[in-house]
């Protein structure tokens, strides 16, 4: 079998794969929904994934030891992920094939050629490495074990990660070990300088923003927030109704935009904007297998050029840090002068990204003093934003920043639809995040749903059991997790500021006790007061009534005598333009009498909500018939988890 058809086996079948774990990701009763499907692998295997997060948590999770197998066959074979597994590099391959179909070899020669441009994708990596690198100096004491707790791993992770930006930054410096090691002190006092100056800094931190651009979650984003609720619209198979996403637009927009522009030039997204992509680079340096021209004599045909995938100029010097593997070249090769070994090519290799020691220093020290700026803003402290409602089990929001992904895979789990990726309500930081919104959807958040945080692969929504949702059993003396408060708006609902008769947030409250409890009130209609004309038994006739007939007749309707204290209210049963119909009943004396004044009242619930006991599931805000602007909304305040947004003082 040749190659490259062995490569494009190996891309469909992975394609199709990432493709049946978004399909799976839902919650139901049939074989293909959530039934242990792995619907993580491929953000396991992103070894993006697995260095964000243990540079901003220092830890490495056990479902993340997956990336370890990535990066081992990385540097054995090359950026072999790119071209065989990536399924976001399979659709660009394929697009790029549609677009240079009908050129020219010499035009795909020269769509193919190397660009200085693709050492962009190297300062996004080390921008976004350097925003998660920034713990680091925050936590310096901690992290050589200064502070009671710590433990080894932290003296591990600071050495390991420090070698590594001394090589990477060193290594064009000088060859000689003399000068080498004068640089390597230079760097190691600067940054213990800056670490102990800025150590406890409130604005210093870690932030995980490599999801914005990292190809696994940007396609797991695309494909369940977007593509599948388009495809699923019509058919309804994967969801009960159909599924909305809150700025689909810009998620759509985007991952179009990337998968268009490979007709201009082809895996323009590989080639000049995934950071994955530049770590596979790094990687590929020190690879043991590589392709390369097996003699120098060659005659220009130019064939490996034009169906070259990663622009890494294989009739020359091959760039090892840009070739992707596609094989074409070793395929296309009338003289068979490509091969895939472990010996350099004839020609001669640049191993090295195309990026100077400035753009390396620039571009690191540039990511990790965006997360102080972005952070003056004041969202982490006392400008939180309460509109910010994260899913239950997230964690406090400087932990939740420093290990969400921005996947969607909450998202998509959720069976009512109601976490949507954020936009600026907490800040830059905290865009494409999960947050609730009560109004979509088909609900609120059931009170035994616990999916999202059992699909979380970093744990910013760490995953829980119904007991400790609902604060049952061995969570009995914490309670139930609360993801905010519930307010009632006065001015737009129906009870209290259009004296509409309504008890819909009550009766929805899922909790027991319910958290929402209503108040009795009898307000007046406006046309009160009328005049006794005369009292035949229980029908009581009006002076110059002009009442719609039945409009007092629902049940909520009351009358009572102005002049006569000592009468009570008698309940409505019917009524004509003139004449009322009371009830009997037994409790109530002294009927009304001719020339009394008499009031017409409208017995209203008006809800109150019971502080210590309201979860902030958000069912009582979906279900609320005030269209547009709810008149009972949830906020984030006194959610569990910060108990600076606490409301009450025990």
């Amino acid at each position: 079998m040749r190659i490259v058809r062995a490569r494009q086996i190996s891309q469909l079948f992975f394609f199709l794969l990432f493709l049946w774990f978004c399909v799976v990701a839902s919650v139901g009763e049939t074989w293909w929904q959530l039934r242990g499907w792995p619907i993580n692998w491929f953000l396991q295997l992103d070894p993006l994934v697995a260095l964000g997060t243990v540079l901003t948590t220092r830890a490495l999770y056990a479902g993340l030891l997956w990336a370890l197998v990535t990066v081992v066959l990385t540097i054995l074979l090359g950026r072999f992920f790119c071209s065989w597994a990536c399924p976001f590099g399979t659709l660009h391959h394929f697009v790029s094939f549609l677009g240079s179909r009908k050129k020219t070899l010499a035009k795909k020669a020269a769509r193919n050629r190397y660009h200085r441009a693709q050492s962009v994708k190297y300062v996004l990596l080390l921008f976004l490495l350097g925003a998660a690198a920034g713990e680091l100096l925050a936590g310096f004491p901690d992290l050589l074990g200064l502070s009671p707790g710590q433990s080894w791993p932290g003296w591990v992770l600071f050495i390991v990660f420090l070698l590594v930006v001394l090589f990477l930054t060193l290594r064009k410096v000088a060859a000689k070990k003399a000068r080498m090691a004068y640089w390597v002190a230079v760097c190691v006092a600067v940054w213990m300088l800056l670490a102990w100056s800025w150590s406890g800094h409130s604005l210093i931190g870690a932030s995980l923003q490599t999801g914005l651009l990292d190809p696994i979650p940007l396609i797991h984003r695309s494909v369940n927030l977007v593509i599948l609720p388009l495809v699923d619209g019509g058919t309804h198979q994967l969801a009960v109704s159909q599924r909305h996403t809150q700025g689909a637009w810009l998620i759509g927009a985007v991952f179009l935009t990337a998968v268009l522009l490979n007709l201009s030039t082809p895996r323009f997204y590989c080639r000049f904007v995934c950071p994955l992509g530049a770590l596979f680079g790094i990687l590929s340096r020190y690879a043991l297998w590589r392709v390369g021209k097996n003699q120098s004599e060659c005659s220009q045909c130019a064939r490996c050029e034009a169906l070259c995938e990663g622009a890494c100029d294989p009739s020359a010097k091959i760039r090892i840090s840009e070739c992707v593997l596609c094989m074409n070249c070793l395929d296309t090769c009338p003289e068979d002068l490509m091969g895939y070994r472990t010996t350099p090519s004839e020609l001669g290799e640049v191993v090295s990204p195309d990026l100077s020691r400035r753009d390396f220093v620039v571009s690191l020290l540039s990511g990790v003093a965006a997360v102080p700026v972005t952070r003056l803003g004041g969202t982490l402290g006392a400008n939180w934003s309460p509109t910010l409602i994260r899913p239950p089990g997230a964690l406090m929001e400087e932990d939740f920043l420093k290990r969400c992904i921005k996947c969607g895979q909450c998202m998509r789990i959720c069976p009512t639809n109601i976490i949507h990726p954020a936009h600026f309500q907490g800040g830059l930081e905290g865009f494409w995040t999960p947050t609730l919104d009560f109004r979509v959807g088909t609900s609120g958040c059931q009170y035994n749903c616990i999916a999202c945080g059992h699909v979380c692969p970093t744990a910013a929504i760490r995953p829980i059991t119904v007991d400790e949702k609902q604060g049952k059993n061995d969570f009995a003396q914490a309670g139930p997790l609360r993801l905010g408060t519930a307010f009632v708006d006065r001015g737009r609902c129906l009870p209290w500021a259009m004296d509409k008769p309504c008890i819909v947030c009550q009766e929805n409250c899922p909790v027991s006790p319910k958290a929402i409890f209503t108040r009795e009130h009898f307000s007046p209609v406006r046309e009160a007061p009328f005049m006794v004309k005369s009292v035949h038994g229980m029908k009581v006739t009006l002076q110059g009534s002009h009442l719609r007939p039945g409009a007092v007749a629902t049940g909520d309707y009351f009358c009572r005598a102005i002049t006569q204290e000592k009468n009570g209210r008698w309940k409505i049963q019917e009524n004509t333009e003139s004449v009322l119909v009371l009830s009997p009943d037994p409790t109530q004396k002294g009927m009304p009498e001719p020339g009394n004044n008499l009031e017409i009242q409208i017995r209203l619930k008006q809800p109150h909500v019971d502080l210590r006991r309201c979860t902030g599931c958000g069912i009582c805000e979906h279900e609320c018939p005030v269209s547009g602007r709810r008149a009972i909304r949830v906020t984030a305040e006194n959610e569990s988890r910060s108990k600076a947004h606490a409301l009450l003082l025990s």
